[in-house]
């Protein structure tokens, strides 16, 4: 089921007026209410695929109380060596086996020896990724003893299962969200409408920024080998906006959504186009998944401590991984170790902790320095998205190729309508005025008054009736 689609818009008044109004008395009931509902949720797409998440749940579980029961360090690492295994072993079958045996046969083939293999038939399972690594989060915690294990079965697999982030995040910790299924929730007016505008941001941004620029990319990659180069730059542009829209239009109708029925889910998105270095980029972009593999990868291999080479090798290593865990494609991978060799001066520097607070903090505009920092950081990173967008290697290369031409200098908008334009403009403007908010709509102690917000509200929804196009899936359900 679409967060933009009209079963959405039935399935969420249906669930929150049940939510509140049957269960709300009783803690357990809203808790297998959820899990219900999340699981009708994920089965309108396949029921089949409900026994993964089942699986997945019920080993994690298992894995929590095994740890509780077991004090040898030598059994309770195994327990979470094995828990690991099982989960990644679940995930790998399903989004890399094929992978690694076309790439398996193809090697032997570059020797002259040429391998039948069978491959499996089977589409990549919704969400695997994301609900694999929040369940994860939960045993590599109860491992350390950052959190206690729990016996309540229905809360931990409503907690794993939860269905605003079931899909595509945020990856939210067992250490954050599970305690919120073991406390009572009371129905809170003003969250409630916060939920709802961040809600209608994301749609904003999911709607009319990104399904429009997809129009756009799709034609400009398509075609990229008769196109004039700033058609192209505009192509690799816009795919940059469209993803952001895209998945951080995800993840706002995911924290709105949650905020509806009681929960706070932690921040995924926080302005990342308005970083001033590609390191303070990666601290705003897709939060969840770099705090992931920060606090489960990359300080477990030693982190920032040790020589310059082991620092240098955990930083490959880990955007190396979180490439390969975008998908089962050498482009996601090359996208990693391009970002990789961008971080690399930053950190023998010592300077990717430079930029941590908010770009221009109480002032209306940057400075030079700022926007030239800003403009730099993004192109960085949107030269990274063409390997990102591209079906192969190959293909990112050519597309990158064609953009050093004398047409660069020509029209851009020979394949693309200038309305995206204005559009963007709209979202840049917002977001660089709310920049230190949660979303773009969050208007706590701004003193705006009530009928330039109730305008706002109706002009979003104006627009976004107005430029909808066909219902577009989101991009990161392919991961």
């Amino acid at each position: 089921m679409l967060f933009n689609s009209v079963d959405f818009l039935i399935f969420l008044p249906t669930v929150f007026l049940l939510y509140w109004f049957l269960f709300q008395k009783n803690l357990k009931l809203q808790n297998l209410f959820l899990l219900a509902v999340s699981y009708l949720f994920y089965g309108w797409w396949d029921w089949r695929f409900l026994s993964l998440i089942l699986i997945c749940s019920g080993i994690n579980y298992l894995a929590g109380l095994a740890l509780s029961s077991h004090k040898e360090e030598k059994t309770r690492k195994l327990i979470l060596a094995t828990s690991c295994i099982l989960s990644l072993g679940l995930l790998g079958v399903f989004k890399y086996f094929n992978f690694f045996i076309d790439n398996f046969i193809n090697a032997f083939a570059l020797a002259g020896i040429y391998l039948q293999a069978r491959t499996l038939n089977v589409i990549l399972p919704l969400g695997i990724s994301f609900y694999t690594f929040k369940a994860l989060s939960y045993t590599i915690d109860v491992y350390y003893k950052k959190l206690e294990p729990t016996k309540d079965i229905i809360a931990f697999f409503a907690f794993v299962g939860f269905f605003p982030q079931l899909l595509a995040g945020p990856i939210d910790r067992a250490a954050n969200l599970l305690p919120q299924f073991f406390t009572k929730r009371t129905f809170e007016y003003d969250k409630a409408v916060d939920g709802m505008r961040q809600i209608l941001w994301g749609l904003f941004k999911k709607i009319v920024i990104a399904d429009n620029c997809a129009t756009y990319v799709n034609q400009i990659f398509s075609n990229y080998e008769t196109l004039p180069a700033s058609t192209l730059v505009l192509g690799a542009v816009l795919f940059s906006f469209q993803i952001y829209g895209d998945f951080s239009g995800y993840s706002d109708i995911a924290i709105g959504t949650a905020r509806l029925f009681g929960f706070s889910s932690m921040r995924n998105f926080s302005v990342p186009y308005f970083s001033r270095d590609i390191a303070e980029f990666w601290r705003r972009w897709h939060i969840s998944l770099t705090s992931w593999f920060r606090d489960y990868l990359y300080i477990p291999l030693g982190g920032n401590r040790g020589t310059k080479y082991k620092v240098v090798r955990n930083t490959f290593i880990v955007f190396l991984v979180c490439g390969f865990w975008h998908g089962a494609n050498w482009t996601f991978i090359a996208w990693g170790l391009i970002n990789a060799i961008y971080f690399l001066p930053l950190l023998l520097l010592g300077k990717n902790r430079k930029n941590i607070g908010t770009v221009a903090q109480g002032k209306t505009l940057p400075n030079i320095k700022e926007l030239f920092q800003m403009v730099m950081t993004f192109s960085l990173a949107t030269l990274g998205w063409i390997f990102f967008r591209a079906d192969s290697i190959g293909q990112a290369f050519a597309y990158i190729g064609n953009i050093f031409s004398i047409s660069l200098i020509s029209n851009p908008f020979k394949s693309a309508n200038a309305i995206i334009i204005p559009l963007l403009l709209i979202m840049i403007a917002v977001e660089w005025l709310q920049r230190d908010k949660q979303h773009g709509l969050d208007f706590e102690n701004r003193k705006i008054p009530a009928f330039v917000r109730i305008f706002t509200y109706y002009a979003l929804i104006v627009i976004i009736m107005q430029f909808s196009t066909s219902q577009q899936s989101f991009i990161y359900f392919k991961f």
